[in-house]
């Protein structure tokens, strides 16, 4: 029969039943911290209600980890759960719970982590981080201190279709589109706004289509979980080879608190969102994208906090950053693209990805071309509008030169870096520190 425990009840059980108490404390830890992934991953992908069954995650090794209702918890480990049961492993620019397999690696071997393998490391000094490093790869966080909510399952609980409009109908949106590339049978979603419009139904009616489900046009509770299927089997999310999913896949998430001496691509993305809301908010000051949250980005957003009634931290949490997009779309929505246009487009608030076709694709592939009479090592490419192989071997070339992740789609931070360079090469000029970055907005 299943059972419903508190989830920190659960790992202590894990725990208990997988590894020894009396191992060094660095091994308990970064043993824990797989287990606690490995359950947040089967818990965040819905793998088990996806498939049709009714729980989270089972206690078969063959599939998941060991669990004996009842049993006796030690000590040691329980202590160390009840200090990180919120903590967890994570890729490096991605949102979802690492899938943190494991063995003992004594009488069984595997890809992942090696329990026993973990004691000899932490006996050579190694910490819970850099032994998960060994395992899993040198790009991954402990995300620390998540909040902890109920076990809501994402099926928003009635029929979605024409008119509705929200996070899940972006979530439809966004994973349909994902499932189209290799599913090309069913139409793309030009732009992912949120609305469930025609052509969403259109995708929603097509998918329906090609898994055998009714075809209404609506998201059910059965279409809802087979889409939720199908896109976690072709993202790999279950899988320790995970493409991941990428902040840029929810365009509205920031996984952590961003504040001062915070660098990288977040970061990047944040300061071009302000820098865009500082050209029309007279309060907030031009800052430097620089991708270093440093003094001038925390004013910025604590003038921000102010007009929005805030607590003025200068920190970027999840209020602010939803205050903050927000402020930005309605922006974005009120400029419309020209293509054709001298002046430099605003990011459109969604991924531009192989498979796409629209203006703005339009306006990258005129801009990267615009940047390969500066640099020939980016190729140029015709202003069809459709995002294909060229287009995102451009975007790569553009990507590596310019030390970005070469993922060869364009989320904020490289649009933005794009649109900087364009500015350089078309105006001549280069973009001085304080200065809003060469952008000419409408």
């Amino acid at each position: 029969p299943n059972v419903t425990v508190p989830f920190a009840d659960y790992i202590k059980n894990v725990g208990s039943s997988e590894i020894y108490p009396t191992w060094p404390e660095n091994a308990l830890r970064a043993n824990l911290y797989a287990i606690i992934s490995y359950a947040l991953n089967r818990y965040y992908t819905e793998w088990y209600p996806s498939k049709g069954y009714n729980f989270d995650i089972t206690n078969d090794t063959q599939y998941d980890q060991y669990y004996v209702h009842g049993r006796d918890i030690f000590e040691p480990i329980s202590n160390i759960v009840d200090e990180i049961f919120n903590d967890y492993v994570r890729r490096q620019g991605t949102v979802q719970p690492l899938f943190t397999a494991y063995c003992d690696g004594a009488r069984t071997n595997c890809r992942g982590l090696k329990q026993w393998g973990t004691v000899e490391l932490a006996n050579q000094g190694l910490i819970p981080y850099e032994i998960l490093q060994y395992y899993y790869g040198d790009d991954i966080d402990i995300v620390q201190n998540a909040p902890v909510g109920p076990n809501v399952p994402s099926y928003p609980g009635e029929v979605i279709g024409r008119g509705n409009a929200g996070d899940e109908v972006i979530r439809i949106q966004t994973q349909i589109n994902r499932i189209s590339r290799n599913y090309p049978a069913i139409p793309k979603i030009p732009f992912v706004t949120g609305t469930y419009d025609t052509l969403t139904e259109d995708s929603v009616r097509k998918f329906q289509e090609v898994f055998d489900l009714s075809q209404t046009g609506t998201v059910n509770k059965a279409t809802w979980y087979k889409m939720n299927q199908i896109y976690n089997g072709i993202k790999k999310l279950g899988e320790l080879n995970s493409e991941g999913i990428t902040l840029a896949d929810y365009t509205a998430d920031v996984p952590e608190i961003l504040r001062i001496g915070d660098t990288g691509a977040n970061v990047r993305v944040i300061q071009y969102i302000l820098s865009i809301v500082a050209a029309y908010y007279d309060a907030v000051p031009e800052i430097s994208i620089t991708g270093t949250y440093d003094e001038a980005t925390a004013n910025a957003v604590r003038a921000f906090q102010q007009i929005y009634g805030l607590p003025q931290t200068g920190e970027l949490e999840e209020d602010t950053w939803e205050d903050l997009y927000r402020a930005y779309k309605g922006i974005a929505d009120t400029v419309p693209v020209d293509p054709d246009s001298e002046e430099i487009v605003l990011y459109p608030g969604m991924i531009l990805r192989e498979g796409m076709q629209n203006e703005y694709v339009r306006v990258l592939q005129r801009y990267l071309t615009e940047i390969n009479k500066s640099y020939p090592q980016i190729p140029a490419v015709s202003d069809t509008g459709y995002f294909g192989p060229l287009t995102k071997s451009s975007v790569t070339a553009f990507q590596r030169l310019f030390g970005i992740n070469p993922v060869g789609y364009v989320g904020a931070g490289t649009w933005s870096r794009i649109g900087e360079i364009y500015s350089q090469v078309k105006y001549g000029y280069v973009k001085p520190a304080g200065q809003y970055p060469g952008y000419i907005i409408r």
